[in-house]
């Protein structure tokens, strides 16, 4: 298996039926084919495929998702490329390193490349659902990338890694994203509850547990026993609950 065989692109609020078939284009030169658009600006693509030369099965097989959350929620990791080099709590991966990354972490299930819209890039909300971010070095001249221009970039590198995974697969897969959410929900409930989190402002420490869970790299049994946890101690804390319940 080619590392980058469980590669998903998302293209997140795009609004260019050229940038979509451009990087239709680019996905089908390095052989990959799994295609998102997250909360796209416009659903009317009708003119990508002028630019999706020979890639028309990734543009026919493209998946559109209301939200970020549900885009990502099969995935085990997700790197967002921005042109930010100063992200609050994060230190940014190079090209390189992403590459790397990505082709490890695969190993462990579905991983994900996360591209911006063309006006804004990705927010600080949007990278929340990253567990890392990387900037591609540009001049000072012309620092900012076109979309496509940036998917080649980073795509002829995860097509570099090689033919061969890195290392066998993980004896477990690895926690799917959609999970993790399920488990921040459940933990945002119950922490308010138990008044650990600030109810006018909780979604700061919640975000910095929420990237502790995705450091700690969990299983997704793992993940779904920490989920079940909280389920039970939630309803252990409600009005009535029965602490020793299963």
């Amino acid at each position: 298996m080619r590392p980058g065989a469980e590669l998903t692109v998302i293209l997140h609020q795009t609004r260019s039926p050229d940038n979509l078939g451009a990087v239709c284009r680019i996905m089908a030169n390095f052989d990959f084919n799994r295609l998102i658009l997250s909360e796209p600006i416009t659903r009317d693509f009708s003119g990508a495929e002028r630019l999706a030369v020979k890639s028309g099965h990734v543009l026919e097989g493209l998946v559109v998702a209301n939200t970020l959350t549900e885009a990502v929620k099969d995935c085990v990791y997700v790197v967002g490329s921005t042109s930010r080099t100063q992200v609050e709590g994060r230190s940014p991966l190079t090209p390189e390193e992403a590459a790397r990354r990505l082709a490890e972490e695969s190993k462990r299930g579905r991983v994900a490349l996360l591209f911006g819209g063309e006006q804004r890039g990705l927010s600080d909300e949007d990278l929340t659902h990253c567990a890392d971010v990387l900037v591609i070095p540009t001049s000072e001249v012309q620092p900012s990338m076109n979309l496509a221009q940036s998917a080649s970039v980073l795509l002829y590198l995860c097509h570099r890694q090689g033919v061969e995974p890195a290392g066998p697969p993980a004896a477990e897969p690895g926690a799917r994203l959609g999970t993790l959410s399920a488990l921040s929900t459940r933990m945002k409930e119950t922490l308010l509850a138990a008044d650990f989190l600030n109810k006018q402002a909780p979604e700061h420490v919640l975000h910095e547990l929420e990237q502790t869970l995705m450091r700690s790299k969990l299983t997704q049994r793992e993940a779904e026993l920490w989920l079940n946890a909280f389920k039970h101690l939630g309803r252990a804390m409600a009005p009535g609950g029965k602490p020793g319940a299963t």
